[in-house]
């Protein structure tokens, strides 16, 4: 069987990494721009990697690291790692449907499983949720774990959680929530009653003080 070309992968991956529990439709079906410092392809392989200063855009998707590597595996399924460094962590940031709310999530290491549709945040991992400009909600934790099929996320603080090779556990090994209420909606004001004026005493002249009208 003829295997696919690598950047038909690559689109594919984009596609499905749009997390549909927050994701804005519309960037589906927006152009993917990529750009890094070199790109390498393996066919034999079914790998592409995107190497030094990485920035991928999609529609509202925005995605930093250092490193991007792309991979086919043996049963069809895009698999990714997209790593970053201890000071400079990989960013992942999107708006949400039909809100003026974004999602930005930083980490050291995410890894895109496609055959399972799981991403996982590792490393120093925070999610936040911005209303316009303004932080609304803020977690972190050593791991955020994300599934696309049931629309669930999980974090875990400890330092087991983020056992891989060179990436730094959560601070004190907890995880940290800061959630804002939702901002109650503007009761609509009531209208303005409208008081028909009513029509005053018709004034009729007396031809003497004291004498019925005339």
């Amino acid at each position: 069987m003829k295997k696919p070309p690598l950047y038909l992968l690559l689109l594919a991956f984009c596609a499905v990494f749009c997390m549909p529990v927050w994701a804005e439709k519309a960037d589906r079906n927006k152009p993917m721009n990529i750009e890094a410092n070199t790109m390498r392809v393996d066919d034999v392989k079914q790998l592409t990697i995107f190497d030094g200063n990485v920035v991928m855009t999609k529609g509202s998707i925005v995605v930093r690291a250092a490193k991007i590597d792309v991979r086919q595996s043996a049963d069809g399924y895009q698999v990714a790692v997209i790593t970053g460094t201890p000071d400079k962590p990989a960013f992942f940031r999107q708006k949400r449907e039909a809100v003026d709310e974004f999602i930005e999530v930083e980490s050291e290491r995410i890894d895109y499983d496609g055959s399972a549709d799981i991403v996982k945040f590792t490393g120093k991992a925070q999610l936040r949720r911005l209303r316009g400009a303004v932080l609304a909600d803020e977690i972190s934790g050593a791991v955020i774990v994300y599934e696309n099929l049931t629309d669930k996320f999980s974090v875990d603080g400890s330092s087991a959680a983020a056992a891989s090779p060179g990436v730094t556990p959560a601070p004190g090994g907890r995880v940290r929530a800061m959630l804002t209420p939702k901002p109650e909606a503007a009761a609509p004001s009531a209208p303005a009653s409208k008081t028909l004026a009513q029509p005053g005493p018709t004034l009729r002249p007396s031809a003497t003080l004291g004498s019925n009208p005339q």
